[in-house]
């Protein structure tokens, strides 16, 4: 077929657009002096600390709580966590550990860092939050928004290992009504769209609850708390052992109660068949 011009696969890319390496991204000592590491998880540096320490005031912490801080980057709102906990009573992980490195380093002040020990500090990127101790508060600010739905999964069966029975893991998600279309993008003024599939990801209400019945918790839906991007607040109860088994077992008696009369339907079908089919001979 010498000189013959084949037909072209089509290509057809719907929202392109270049996905961040969160975990690996460096922060060089010029690019910190500079303020790259405040940029990076979205600036609005002077307030938005603060405004996660009031709203969890206003739920009921006390400074004699532990907080687990899921995704604490450079410490935005750690620096004001440390300051109103007992010192030591504040732990912080993140996927990235370049933030955390350049938010001990310059972000904290001497006074701060003696009261935070390097060791309730971790970079991992599976949500190992256990420090040996159960926390009273867990707390993942714009890390929902940032991992998969399965990420979500993942972060609720870890945390679950740490938080207290009766503690609470409070979470901020991007949510669309359940009317949205699965395969809708969202365009966004900074030109990251947002997805149900890849980073910027956004979730209906729902998705959450699926997430969490994997594991001993209950989920209380909040929604708006004042998140400048109108991120929506969810709640998460660590359930008791026991409370978790009661609700298993009840699960699971409905889904046999709703069972039970196709099961039935199907035996009668069954016999019905082999009354006209079998030789009772």
């Amino acid at each position: 077929m010498t000189g013959t011009t084949r037909p072209t696969v089509e290509h057809r890319v719907e929202a392109a657009g270049e996905q961040p390496d969160y975990s690996g991204r460096e922060f060089s000592p010029e690019e910190v002096e500079a303020g790259a590491h405040r940029d990076f998880i979205g600036g609005v540096w002077d307030s938005h600390g603060q405004r996660q320490l009031d709203y969890q005031v206003g739920r009921g912490l006390q400074p004699h709580h532990r907080v687990l801080d899921i995704g604490c980057g450079p410490f935005r709102a750690g620096r004001h966590f440390v300051d109103y906990l007992e010192p030591g009573h504040y732990y912080g992980i993140d996927a990235n550990r370049s933030l955390i490195q350049a938010g001990y380093d310059v972000e904290l002040s001497d006074a701060q860092r003696d009261r935070l020990p390097v060791t309730n500090l971790r970079a991992n990127d599976r949500f190992d939050g256990d420090f040996g101790v159960l926390v009273d508060v867990a707390m993942a600010q714009s890390v929902f928004t940032h991992v998969s739905l399965n990420h979500i999964r993942l972060c609720l069966h870890r945390t679950a290992k740490v938080v207290r029975p009766g503690g609470s893991f409070y979470a901020t998600f991007f949510e669309r009504p359940a009317t949205t279309p699965v395969d809708t993008v969202i365009p966004s003024k900074k030109g990251k769209p947002f997805f149900t599939e890849k980073n910027v990801f956004w979730y209906y209400r729902d998705d959450l609850a699926w997430a969490a019945s994997f594991g001993p918790w209950e989920y209380r839906y909040i929604g708006e708390w004042g998140h400048p991007a109108h991120q929506k607040m969810a709640q998460f109860v660590r359930l008791t052992d026991a409370e978790a088994a009661r609700r298993a077992r009840a699960a699971q008696a409905g889904q046999a109660s709703a069972l039970g009369p196709q099961v039935r339907r199907f035996v009668r079908r069954g016999r019905r068949w082999a009354a006209r089919h079998l030789d009772p001979g």
